[in-house]
């Protein structure tokens, strides 16, 4: 499913059209930024590079005028056309998902900061974080690109993405408490790298928000507050693929 297939995109008014796009565009040009910014601060977590985590932290108020920016966007086509239907279920998506995004962008700067922290870190425990950020910015990636093509499919499949993502971090926790167990020197900067890992965890919280956002805005469904198995029900018959015909 993408915008087109959603009739937005094809109003009478040329402007309108142009609006909603330049929103939708301007969400993932956001979404762009924020990715950069998550994969700065695990790089300069893993390696030590208080430089890199410094430019992270420099960076956070461009992320914060852009949700500002589209805000306001949305706030104006609220006013000025009184969207309905799919189009409104759009801006409110948008709204949705820039929140989020400013969000992770406020994890990605406070794991900057952690990272010039616990600079002096041993490596083997640095590198604990690697895989949970690669992960987790995979999730991220991943609902960026459903939102851009309001994909639905991929949208549900990273919610089961994330609870991987959970259990990864509990183990990564698990582990850093071992390291301070064995070598007490290692407590502030262990300690420093589990608030770490945390962030991350609520990155792909955040993650899976945005692809929810998706399956909201592109079905009209909201099933974030349904049960398991009234959701699971509901998208097995909504969802299923089609039979094909006899030949």
């Amino acid at each position: 499913m993408t915008l087109e297939s959603q009739g937005i995109g094809h109003h009478i008014s040329t402007q309108y059209n142009r609006e909603l796009l330049d929103i939708h565009a301007h969400v993932l040009r956001m979404g762009e930024l924020v990715s950069s910014q998550v994969q700065d601060a695990v790089r300069a977590l893993v390696t030590g590079d208080a430089e890199l985590a410094t430019a992270v932290i420099a960076r956070d108020p461009e992320v914060n005028a852009m949700e500002v920016s589209i805000d306001q966007e949305c706030s104006l086509v609220l006013v000025r056309r009184q969207p309905a239907a799919g189009d409104l279920r759009l801006v409110f998506a948008v709204i949705k998902a820039v929140i989020d995004l400013e969000r992770v962008g406020d994890l990605a700067k406070r794991l900057a900061k952690t990272a010039i922290e616990a600079a002096d870190s041993p490596p083997e425990m640095s590198s604990q974080i690697r895989h949970l950020g690669e992960s987790v910015l995979a999730i991220l990636d991943r609902s960026l690109d459903a939102f851009s093509r309001m994909d639905v499919q991929t949208a549900l499949l990273i919610r089961g993405e994330d609870k991987q993502v959970d259990a990864q971090c509990r183990a990564v926790s698990r582990q850093l408490l071992t390291y301070m167990m064995e070598d007490a020197r290692t407590i502030s900067a262990g300690l420093a790298l589990v608030w770490a890992a945390r962030s991350l965890e609520r990155m792909g919280d955040h993650a899976k928000n945005i692809a929810e956002y998706v399956f909201y805005a592109a079905i009209g469904k909201d099933l974030r507050h349904v049960g398991a198995e009234a959701r699971d029900a509901w998208i097995a018959t909504h969802l299923a693929p089609t039979p094909s015909s006899p030949g």
